[in-house]
């Protein structure tokens, strides 16, 4: 991804689509457990055509996608004669919007001025929130975040991702970006909060569904959308900040 992102960005595109494509047919198969079936035709085409959409022609192009994918997802279950039309078309909506949108404006960052380096150190960010919250929750862990929804997230771990990340955020924006060091310390704690945000959001639907993992691809992490949880709530957050502090810099 890494590589993509630097020299062939259409590549890190391709393969971000393709994560979400397992992330959507593991949501897919959980939701079954509860008989809710996913218009799986229209959400597949939803999901490339979005990532795409959004690098190739920009936030106006994203909007078409989005606003057609939902229509097109409501009239492929009008055709079909399955109970629970309702449900299918609001679980197809709700699974659209959540992966292939949000991973989306990780392609919207691409294009920005510096999109090659924001999109790395983005990456770098998620990964110090998961590998330094994992170390210090696992070493001194002990009040629960939120205990119903995920048990073992802890506030000693948020803390510790919390300056893991403003440390590898702070370096990558003086050093990668060019940029004042408190903006790496704002992007750090943004991203944090919001990779921690998604992960407990995905608890929550797993505990609803009664899955403990998406699925069992990775073994050790669970399925792909267990990885993707923390990078699809992230992804918005730095485009925004992106397009709102960076440009005074330029």
């Amino acid at each position: 991804m890494l590589g993509g992102i630097l020299y062939l960005p259409i590549a890190f595109v391709a393969i971000t689509t393709a994560f979400a494509l397992v992330g959507v047919w593991e949501i897919s198969r959980a939701l079954e457990v509860r008989q809710i079936r996913l218009p799986l035709v229209p959400t597949i085409v939803a999901t490339v055509a979005l990532p795409f959409s959004a690098y190739l022609g920009g936030p106006e192009a994203l909007a078409y996608a989005v606003a057609l994918s939902t229509t097109a997802l409501a009239l492929w279950r009008s055709f079909d004669p399955a109970p629970d039309a309702a449900r299918s078309i609001t679980a197809g909506i709700f699974v659209v919007l959540w992966v292939p949108l949000m991973l989306s404006f990780a392609m919207l960052l691409l294009q920005e001025p510096s999109g090659k380096l924001l999109v790395a150190t983005l990456l770098l960010l998620v990964v110090a929130n998961d590998t330094f919250g994992y170390l210090v929750g696992a070493f001194f862990g002990k009040h629960a975040m939120a205990p119903k929804i995920s048990p073992k997230k802890s506030w000693e771990g948020f803390a510790g991702s919390v300056g893991g990340a403003v440390v590898v955020g702070t370096l990558a924006t003086v050093f990668l970006l060019d940029r004042p060091w408190w903006f790496g310390l704002v992007l750090a704690v943004a991203t944090v909060s919001a990779a921690t945000a998604g992960d407990l959001a995905e608890s929550m639907i797993k505990r609803e569904l009664g899955v403990k993992d998406m699925g069992n691809i990775l073994p050790g992490h669970g399925g792909m959308m267990d990885r993707l949880d923390s990078i699809v709530f992230a992804s918005p957050v730095a485009f925004l900040l992106s397009v709102t502090l960076v440009p005074g810099f330029l």
